[in-house]
């Protein structure tokens, strides 16, 4: 019976998520050349991601000795981008989410209904949103001017990694809140009231009491958000510019302009694993650390 109600949502994984996973592994171990693709194994398209190079690529200080830097590079920022936009995320989110838990008393769903508004237009359309309010003739910029507080258009506020992150974090907000507002909701009050009769102050049953129990929604929420990210090549291509590129960038670069689908696979691939491990990890930690609380 419990594989029955389950088998059509496996149906589905298998046919929408693992069969293209299968395709992109098999296409990273050919190569092509032009239009012609060699079907013959070959581990040169994983080695062009690691292949060593006398000559080192600075990067911010920081030296990659590689023949083909571009990739690893653009990894290391796609992650640290996303990092820092799935901080703002939450740091968003959060708040919100306790509001509507905590503060609001009945028709909680009406407040819910009101986070997810900006879901009622595609993505498409909020990352052009925000291209037009940080763009050059845009809100801020004219805003400013009309203020007097500045002369001439202000250049950094559009196509750099802080635009993006900003990009990110309003799409992806609303993704977060749900996850956040459902542990904060599952809270014990019993629990804060106790700590209130023992003499804790609000703060205290916040850090007490509050955060570590709405962790795994926060947890939960940090990943629906940090995964996705990392692989968003939209948000760079249209407020990024040069200097907002990230990996996902690349790897549409290399399917849909040059040609080179089982390069583009391997990096695809490369950069599935690394996000893997870096959840692998994070998951160990946070067991441990239970772990290690239970028996201390």
């Amino acid at each position: 019976m419990g594989f029955g109600l389950l088998a059509p949502a496996l149906t589905i994984m298998v046919l929408m998520l693992l069969l293209p996973v299968m395709a992109l592994v098999m296409l990273s171990f050919w190569s092509q050349s032009g239009f012609d693709i060699d079907r013959s194994f070959t581990l040169e398209n994983y080695w062009k991601l690691i292949e060593p190079s006398d000559e080192p690529t600075v990067w911010f200080g920081i030296p990659f000795y590689l023949k083909y830097p571009i990739p690893v590079i653009l990894m290391i920022k796609s992650l640290v981008m996303s990092l820092v936009a799935t901080i703002a995320v939450i740091g968003l989110a959060y708040p919100m989410a306790y509001f509507v838990a905590f503060r609001v008393r009945g028709n909680k769903a009406f407040w819910i209904i009101l986070l997810t508004i900006p879901f009622w237009t595609s993505y498409l359309l909020r990352v052009f949103s925000w291209k037009i309010v940080l763009g050059f003739n845009g809100a801020i910029n004219s805003g400013l001017m009309y203020l007097g507080l500045i002369d001439a258009p202000l250049e950094f506020l559009l196509y750099n990694p802080t635009a993006v992150i900003i990009t990110l974090a309003h799409s992806w907000v609303a993704f977060a809140v749900l996850p956040i507002y459902v542990s904060l909701e599952k809270i014990d009050r019993s629990l804060l009231e106790a700590a209130a009769d023992l003499g804790d102050s609000r703060w205290q049953r916040f850090w007490r009491i509050t955060l570590p129990l709405s962790a795994p929604g926060t947890i939960a929420a940090s990943l629906l958000v940090f995964i996705p990210t990392v692989g968003d090549y939209v948000t760079p291509t249209l407020v990024g510019g040069p200097g907002g590129t990230m990996i996902g960038s690349l790897v549409q670069l290399l399917f849909l302009r040059q040609d080179n689908a089982p390069l583009g696979s391997a990096v695809s691939i490369a950069m599935m694993l690394v996000i893997a491990v870096l959840v692998a990890l994070l998951l160990w930690a946070i067991g441990y650390r239970k772990m290690r609380a239970r028996r201390s």
